[in-house]
């Protein structure tokens, strides 16, 4: 278990983060005593997040970045480190469907060229900006938030996000793999679907009350994952205490990939 102490002087940064579960997260490892630099494209929602962050007195920096142009956010990258010196904590949470289609025959490369730029490319760009700076100090914990739909497939989002995840967890293995020796873990969190408004949205939108409720009777624990199930999960990953557990596609959906 992690507690209020664990993550004294520790850096983190994550993405995508003003709003959602990446915003849960993030104030939860604020909570904890960590430095939190979140970045997201939504200038209101940092703008509401960074309000709330000093209600609490909590050390959370916000950075406006458009996530998907890689000059920006190698220059938002370049203000951070000048600005905390030091990474000890990367959690690559941005991501999503983007609301391109669900049936395989009707997205468009586009759709597909979308959705791989912003889940894998970002990660994986960000990722070696990072990594120099954690060898530097034989230190580093990184968490890919990947998905239930990488590993078994889902009912509401399409072939490029279940693709893309999957593409996530093979990273992460490798990762581990090559960084482990420089005291660099990275794991991966599967979350089922976490009841966020925009997954809300689309499971309103894409699934009947009929559906809804069949594949709810469906998961062991009768109910959907909240942000604080993966908030919680990622504080462990992220903790010094996590030092031996690497290359870890952690499910996280209340048992519903024994049942479906």
């Amino acid at each position: 278990m992690t507690d209020t102490n664990s993550f004294h002087q520790q850096v983190v940064l994550i993405t995508a983060a003003a709003s959602g579960l990446g915003r849960g997260i993030a104030i939860d490892l604020a909570r904890r005593g960590a430095t939190v630099h979140v970045w997201d494209r939504d200038a209101q929602a940092l703008a509401e997040l960074s309000s709330d962050a000093k209600s609490e007195n909590l050390a959370m920096p916000t950075r406006t970045v458009d996530l998907a142009n890689e000059r920006d956010v190698e220059q938002a990258f370049s203000a951070t480190v000048e600005q905390s010196a030091k990474i000890d904590i990367l959690i690559n949470n941005a991501g999503g469907s983007l609301h391109t289609p669900f049936n395989f025959l009707k997205q468009t490369t586009e759709d597909w060229d979308r959705v791989f730029n912003l889940n894998l490319m970002l990660t994986v760009r960000l990722t070696q900006l990072v990594i120099p700076l954690m060898i530097d100090r034989q230190y580093g914990r990184i968490i890919n938030l990947g998905s239930k739909a990488g590993r078994y497939g889902s009912l509401f989002a399409g072939a490029n996000y279940v693709a893309v995840k999957g593409a996530i967890h093979a990273l992460t293995l490798q990762l581990a793999q090559e960084f482990g020796p420089q005291g660099i873990t990275c794991n991966a969190i599967c979350p089922g679907a976490v009841m966020t408004p925009r997954v809300q949205g689309l499971l309103k939108e894409r699934q009947s009350d009929e559906q809804r409720q069949k594949i709810l009777q469906e998961i062991p624990v009768r109910r959907h994952g909240e942000v604080d199930d993966i908030a919680n999960t990622v504080a462990f990953l992220a903790s010094p205490q996590s030092g031996f557990i690497t290359g870890v596609l952690l499910d996280v959906n209340g048992g519903q990939a024994m049942s479906t």
